[in-house]
């Protein structure tokens, strides 16, 4: 017991635990055990997350910094995370088994989110309005929009709180982390940066907890602004009506079942490697995973011949070998759903390609990279999203065939188009129904780009300068610049 990690949610600048003594075990899903230990939040640890928050910009010394001195704490932030990457990449890595090349690569390059919200921070402008009165001057700021409430999923959790802290920090505002109980140290070691890097005590506050009492009372209280959920439809079906009793701006990104479409004229290595990094990328636990691949008739024995060959051939194991190409999924929850979709995928008639079950050498939550061919669009696999390195695979006959497949589904996250042909890609890229668009390239990000779903996907945007707008609300200013009294309310003219 002596070798488990404890952590402690950050309230108002210091590491506590949960007011009742209640905590919750995280596994190391490559070997399914016990290696850390995290407080569970009550309703009144929440509550006073909040207030915190809500006392950090109004009577703080974060409400009288200028936007310039937000600028250079995020700033050294991002400098900070950049630092420690190694270190978090280790911790995440173990708590959720994604590999260690990419947790400390994305950590590395994470940092470029906050430099980028530290240069936005005093960019935040209104305007003067040519108003239609005489000897009137009208003009917008914009302010805060109070405590933001963040809810962040476990996979990806360091980029996915950044998109949040970024621009709220960047517009002034505080905010209240909920972390995911599935794998939250990640997100409780990046919080010992906040204090190193000059943000005042109760500007971020990281809670963890489950979905009752943590994520409902952290989304519904009365001193919250704004809601910022990344998660599934179950846990944002919860989240909506709770932001309906704060009257909480709210913005949903959530899952995605997205099409990767190929044409007979792509160029089949780089499509096939697209679709590898699309789906065997971090075991296929993304968000944007490509999940539904749509191949062009002509083309589609040759790229399956080639996809075939390298999923066998992907090297599964510990995700902190430098030799490991995939590692283990986060949850057991997530294996036994996996593996009731792959066999019911059978059952309506797929044919399974390669992969399909555990591997028989390793102990942890691991499966193989795994691809079925499904002769009908309305199997249940096809728009489900899994959660994990499975690839659904339809063929396709023309163009419009191909959009017909793509957009038949619920989820509107993304999508991925590869052909030579530039006419199409453009007319493929704007009728498809996602709010990301990949062409010739997949899952890339950057701190420019924003990025969210339509549909059940969700809806709102993260990233790109917008959000830093998202987290302000415009205030207008009418002054009357005439000396003369302003006329009786009596005398209309």
């Amino acid at each position: 017991m002596s070798d488990i990690q404890t952590y402690g949610m950050l309230i108002d600048g210091a590491w506590v635990q949960a007011s009742d003594g209640v905590c919750f075990d995280s596994i190391d899903p490559a070997n399914g055990q016990v290696w850390a230990r995290t407080p569970e939040a009550t309703a009144d640890d929440v509550n006073r997350a909040v207030r915190a928050a809500d006392r950090a910009m109004t009577t703080g010394p974060w409400a009288t910094m200028t936007p310039t001195e937000r600028g250079r704490c995020l700033r050294r932030l991002g400098d900070l995370l950049a630092e420690r990457s190694e270190a978090l990449g280790r911790i995440e890595t173990r708590d959720t088994g994604k590999m260690f090349k990419e947790t400390r690569w994305q950590a590395q390059y994470i940092a470029e989110f906050y430099h980028f919200y530290a240069g936005a921070a005093d960019k935040i402008s209104g305007e003067t309005l040519p108003i239609d009165k005489p000897d009137l001057f009208v003009f917008t700021d914009r302010e805060p929009l109070g405590v933001v409430a963040a809810v962040v999923p476990w996979n990806s959790q360091i980029f996915l709180s950044a998109v949040k802290i970024g621009p709220a920090l960047a517009a002034g505002n505080a905010i209240v982390l909920k972390a995911s109980e599935h794998a939250a140290a990640p997100l409780l070691a990046f919080g010992e940066l906040i204090a190193e890097a000059g943000i005042p005590p109760g500007v971020v506050n990281i809670v963890t907890g489950h979905g009752d009492p943590c994520g409902r009372v952290l989304t519904s209280h009365p001193l919250v602004a704004r809601v910022s959920f990344t998660g599934g439809l179950n846990a944002a079906s919860a989240a909506i009506p709770n932001s309906a009793e704060n009257y909480a701006e709210l913005s949903l990104e959530l899952g995605g079942k997205s099409p990767f479409i190929v044409f007979d004229d792509a160029d089949l290595e780089s499509a096939v490697n697209g679709s590898v990094a699309g789906i065997f990328g971090a075991s296929g636990q993304s968000c944007v995973a490509g999940s539904r691949l749509y191949l062009h008739e002509p083309i589609a024995d040759a790229f399956l011949e080639r996809i075939t060959a390298v999923a066998q051939s992907i090297r599964i194991g510990d995700p902190q070998a430098d030799e490991t190409e995939m590692g283990p999924l986060c949850t057991k929850g997530q294996l036994d759903h996996i593996t009731q979709q792959v066999a019911r995928a059978e059952e309506e008639g797929g044919r399974l390609l390669v992969g399909g079950k555990r591997p028989d050498d390793l102990a942890g939550l691991y499966y193989q990279p795994t691809i079925i061919e499904c002769p009908r669009q309305d199997m249940t696999i096809v728009d489900t999203e899994l959660f994990g390195p499975v690839l659904s695979v339809q063929r396709f006959r023309d163009e419009a065939h191909a959009l017909e497949l793509a957009n038949d589904t619920k989820h509107g996250l993304a999508a991925g188009i590869f052909t030579r042909d530039t006419a199409r890609a453009h007319r493929m890229a704007k009728r498809v129904k996602a709010g990301i668009v990949w062409v010739n390239t997949y899952r890339v990000i950057s701190p420019i780009a924003a990025f969210g779903g339509m549909k059940a996907s969700g809806y709102g945007r993260e990233s790109g300068l917008q959000a830093v707008y998202d987290y302000t609300r415009p205030k207008t200013v009418w002054v009357n610049l005439s000396d003369d009294p302003i006329a009786s309310p009596f005398q209309m003219r």
